[in-house]
């Protein structure tokens, strides 16, 4: 008969934490927010540690904190790991859903002796807090109800469930990035595992959901690294116990703590140094998740000199201990150029389809018109941002409303230009080549360099100083929309 611990995915479709064969790492966030860059990192290594080892990758909701977790925070940290490609092999976990699970982990340990019940009220606690720093020591948790008799349990009185935490001896972590540390047991306070009101804490609640769902390997931030030893004592407390009740297999899970990410300035990142959620990446920055993707990777890991990394050779590549021990130092500049990197190499099609949007929506005649500009539109452009800007001209309403520096170039001298220009181009087969060879004539004609030719020009066809090629923009707006913007201008001399 299956136990309370086999199976942990909400839905159909989940799978037993036994028939999950292999490495299995978990990506666990409290959605309390949206999915910021360091998370999504953490994502990323353990979906390509996964992905390395032929295992599986799984996604935990830790929203056991009521009051703040939401459900569009929910929503966001799907849609930035989906956008990253990073959504997890099965359905995810939701910790809250779990609690009942957690609490009866809880009582095993209660009943086993590993566990005890404290009636230490909140008042109690401060007090010897306040001792503690008054006299500058350490405060550590001394309730004299570790093994207190059960009949001086005070009858109606609330109490809560604390873990007994070894106080001799010491604990080693054989951490993947940091290597071994080590800690001393009595550093380590006997803390609450259950709540007066019944309810797991996060500490509990995380040990049990990743025994429960088989993950074999934790990699998460190095703002861990003291809760892996705290979460140790609920694990070898429950495999001393293993084989009641249908528990087994509580093993040590492998541990790999990731440096947090800074500034480029050393101090711990923020928005001042262009950390944002991930969904600001993509919808504010007009970033491609590839280019997001690459980047993250390269923040703390490497590979020789590789820098261009695709998600095949990112798989085939990536193992843990290659990851710094070091904080790694976010660039935003850097992250700016990868993306450039990505446009430059994205498919027409799909640019067009992602520019589009940004340009109020196309009908089919309109996409097809900016996927055919996209090979001499991205050449430009950074990133999406930069890409529609770019586009706009194609799909400017007469009279062009021109930006100050192209009024400034339309002098009635060049709105004369103009009108030649256009009789020139008029007679002329309509291919970049053709414009191109008519209007060298027409300067050499006057004497005149190309560009004093291509400038008023351009302002007149797009309305800006900043283009494609001037003859790449003929062929795309086509010889009567080409023709009929310069003849506005042109109209305008006195």
């Amino acid at each position: 008969m299956a136990s309370a611990s086999d199976t942990v995915s909400a839905g159909s479709g989940a799978r037993t934490a036994a028939e999950r064969k292999g490495v299995v790492t978990r990506f666990a966030p409290s959605p309390t927010g949206y999915l910021h860059i360091g998370g999504a990192r953490t994502a990323l290594f353990n979906w390509l540690f996964a992905r390395h080892h032929g295992g599986t990758y799984l996604l935990r909701i830790e929203d056991t904190d009521r009051a703040r977790s939401t459900e569009p925070a929910i929503a966001a940290i799907f849609d930035g790991l989906n956008w990253l490609g990073l959504g997890g092999d099965e359905e995810p976990v939701f910790q809250f859903a779990r609690s009942d699970r957690h609490a009866e982990v809880a009582h095993k340990l209660l009943a086993a002796g590993h566990a005890y019940r404290c009636y230490l009220s909140q008042e109690e606690l401060a007090a010897r807090r306040a001792a503690a720093q008054a006299e500058r020591r350490p405060f550590r948790i001394e309730s004299e109800w570790r093994d207190a008799d059960p009949a001086t349990w005070p009858e109606g009185q609330p109490w809560v469930v604390r873990i007994k935490a070894p106080r001799d001896g010491a604990t080693t972590i054989d951490d993947l990035v940091q290597g071994p540390i080590t800690v001393q047991n009595a550093e380590i306070d006997d803390y609450v595992i259950l709540r007066s009101d019944g309810t797991p804490t996060y500490m509990l609640a995380v040990v049990v959901d990743d025994h429960d769902m088989g993950v074999t390997h934790v990699i998460r931030g190095d703002d861990h690294i003291n809760n892996a030893f705290r979460q140790l004592v609920i694990i070898r407390a429950m495999q001393a116990i293993e084989g009641e009740d249908g528990e087994a297999g509580w093993e040590d899970p492998a541990y790999a703590h990731i440096p947090l990410i800074h500034g480029a300035d050393g101090a711990k990142l923020s928005k001042r140094h262009g950390a944002l959620g991930v969904d600001a990446y993509r919808d504010e920055l007009g970033l491609l998740p590839e280019a997001v993707f690459n980047y993250l990777l390269r923040l703390g890991w490497g590979h020789g000199d590789a820098e261009i990394i695709s998600r095949e050779q990112a798989v085939e590549w990536f193992e843990i201990g290659d990851v710094g021990k070091g904080a790694a130092r976010f660039d935003l500049k850097k992250l700016l150029n990868f993306n450039g990197h990505y446009i430059r190499e994205a498919e027409d099609a799909r640019l067009a389809g992602l520019v589009a949007d940004r340009l109020g929506g196309l009908d089919g005649t309109g996409l097809a018109l900016l996927a055919k500009a996209m090979p001499v539109l991205k050449v430009r452009a950074a990133d999406l941002l930069e890409l529609a800007a770019g586009a706009r001209f194609l799909f400017a309403q007469r009279p062009l409303a021109l930006d100050e520096k192209a009024a400034g170039l339309l002098t009635d001298e060049a709105r004369a230009l103009l009108g030649a220009m256009a009789e020139r181009l008029a007679a002329e087969e309509w291919a970049a080549e053709a414009l191109e060879a008519a209007l060298k004539a027409m300067a050499e004609e006057r004497g005149l360099g190309l560009g004093k030719l291509a400038q008023p020009l351009r302002a007149a066809l797009t309305g800006t100083t900043t283009s494609p090629g001037i003859f790449d923009v003929l062929v795309l707006l086509g010889r009567d929309e080409s023709l009929a913007r310069i003849a506005d201008q042109a109209a305008m001399a006195a």
